[in-house]
Order: structure tokens, then C-alpha cells, then sequence
């Protein structure tokens, strides 16, 4: 604060203010009803005078008159006086008006800048919240990418028959072929196999796409659809982001069936899950033996837009 909230006037500082003025209302009205009386005997005493006449009266009257001048003189310097204390009661009133508007404005000041101060901590307050909400899903992206590399650790520990560090997953377990309650029973040829593991693939039910496939593999592994099942694994790995594992299943299919219809996908797609893994090097390598080997082929075409967005 600019003042000392001591410098504000107290109601009690006003009151005689008040009185004062009162007073002096009440002595100018005094003095107007003498003036009034004197003026009033003035004239009673010219009618007798004019009736009745002497030197007596003569005499009177002057005495009257000279009474009545020095009471004029005497209430005319009253009304002076008093409205001398008038004006030093107004003028105290204004210089105390006067300050305690100087006080106001210093506390509008001070309230204008605890304003000011308040709106700052909210904005800060903001910034914060904002802050640690951005923190809270940094934290849990990386969680999730923990518990995905996680996932991958523990599958690929499974395939190569190393003892888990963790609980091993679902989709480790040996293929179930056994219906399901609520679904058909699958035929267990190669084309039943085949179509119900296909059936699943395209509907998103990649766990079960996959153990089908497995057992199609398991049960017949020298039918025509062998091929096709080996590269379907290798897809519903890469559908699932597990790129490692589905370039070893896309591999199986070049070794296994290298006369097979889904060699030239396999190595695109094992080209693209090295890309996928920030491995440019050995990405680019395979789409080059891809089109060197089959220029003609839809996925050359594929594999050559590919290549040129490593330049």
C-alpha cells in the first residue's frame, strides 16, 4: 500500500463539521430576526414621533438608531466570521475528501496487481497440468514399448527352446486343432485345414489363423498348400509387429519351397520387415536380389518404388 490506512479520516473527524454548520446557521438566523425586531421598532417609533412630536422622542430615536447601527455592525461582522469558519470547515472537507480518494486509488492499485499476480499462478498452474500430461503419456508409450519388447523377448526365447524368463505366452503353445465351444468342427484335411486358418487370418484372429497354419504344416507337410501356410505365418507375425520373427518365417518359405508361388512375396515382405526395423542395408539388398531375379513381377514393381525412398 502507498498510505497507511491510519491516514483515513474517521467518522467521528466529520462530526464536527456538522455541528459547525449548524451553528452557524442557527446565528445567521439569530441575527436576521434582530434585524427584523430593531427594523420593526424603528418604525413604531417614527408613527410616534409623527403623532405625538418633542424633543424627547427626538432623543430616543436617536438612541435607537445608533443601537440599531451598532447591532448591524455587530451581526455583519458575526455573519463574517461565521462564514469564515465555514469556508476553513469546507476547505478541511475537501483536503480529507481529497486524501481519502488518494487512498482509494492506491488500493485499486494494489488489488489491480493481486489480480495480475493470480492470473499468472493460474496461467503457471496450466503450463504444469499441460506439462505433466504430456510426461504421463510419454511414460506410457515407452511402458507400452517395454512391454512389447518384452513380448518379443519372451517368443523368441520359446523358438529357440531357451528356458523363459518370463511366463510363456498363449501363442507359443502346441496348435489346437479341436473345435472350439460355439464353433464348427475343422476338417482336419489339408484344405480344411487350410480355408479355416484363411478364415481367421482375414477376420483378425491371427492366433488362431496361426496355430491352424502350424498344424496344417505339422499334420501335412507335403501338400500343395505348405507353401502358402509357411508364408501366412510369416504374415500373421508381421501383422503383429514381431518383423524379427516374421523374417525367419518368410526365410523358411525361400529354403522350403524354393519352386513355390509365394517365394517373390516372401522376400518382399522379408525386405520391407528389415525396413520396418531400421535395418535399410539388408532391406535394400533383398529388394535388389527381388528385382534382379524377378524384374517382371508385380513385386519388383513394388520393391523398386520402395528402393528409391532409400535415396
Amino acid at each position: 500500500m502507498n498510505r497507511r490506512t491510519n491516514d483515513i479520516p474517521r467518522p467521528d473527524q466529520f462530526e464536527p463539521r456538522e455541528s459547525s454548520k449548524a451553528s452557524v446557521g442557527e446565528g445567521i438566523q439569530g441575527i436576521a430576526m434582530n434585524l427584523t425586531t430593531l427594523k420593526a421598532c424603528l418604525a413604531w417609533l417614527a408613527m410616534l414621533l409623527l403623532v405625538g412630536g418633542g424633543c424627547a422622542l427626538q432623543e430616543d430615536l436617536v438612541t435607537v438608531n445608533s443601537r440599531v447601527t451598532s447591532q448591524s455592525k455587530k451581526a455583519e461582522a458575526d455573519r463574517g466570521a461565521l462564514r469564515a469558519e465555514l469556508s476553513r470547515s469546507e476547505e478541511t472537507y475537501r483536503n480529507q475528501y481529497a486524501d481519502l480518494r488518494a487512498l482509494m486509488n492506491d488500493m485499486r492499485e494494489d488489488v489491480q496487481e493481486l489480480r495480475g499476480q493470480l492470473e499468472e499462478s493460474g496461467y503457471d498452474a496450466q503450463q504444469r497440468a499441460k506439462s505433466d500430461a504430456r510426461r504421463q503419456e510419454e511414460w506410457n508409450s515407452l511402458e507400452k514399448q517395454l512391454q512389447s519388447s518384452l513380448d518379443r523377448i519372451i517368443r523368441l526365447e520359446a523358438y529357440l527352446g531357451m528356458e523363459p524368463s518370463e511366463k510363456r505366452l498363449p501363442s507359443e503353445e502346441a496348435p489346437r486343432t479341436e473345435p472350439q465351444a460355439g464353433k464348427p468342427a475343422i476338417e482336419q484335411t489339408p484344405d480344411g485345414l487350410y480355408a479355416a486358418a484363411k478364415q481367421r487370418f482375414d477376420r483378425g484372429e491371427y492366433e488362431d489363423a496361426r496355430q491352424l497354419f502350424q498344424a496344417l504344416l505339422a499334420q501335412h507337410p507335403k501338400s500343395d498348400n505348405a507353401d502358402n501356410a509357411q508364408f501366412w505365418i510369416g504374415e500373421v507375425y508381421y501383422h503383429e509387429k514381431w518383423y524379427e520373427k516374421a523374417i525367419l518365417e518368410y526365410q523358411k518359405v525361400m529354403e522350403n519351397y524354393p519352386k513355390g508361388n509365394k517365394v517373390r512375396s516372401a522376400l518382399l515382405k522379408q525386405g520391407l520387415a528389415f525396413s520396418n526395423l531400421g535395418d535399410g542395408d539388408n532391406a535394400k539388398l533383398i529388394l535388389k536380389e527381388l528385382v534382379r531375379k524377378y524384374p517382371k513381377s508385380k513385386e519388383a514393381q513394388i520393391a523398386e518404388k520402395k528402393l528409391k525412398t532409400f535415396q
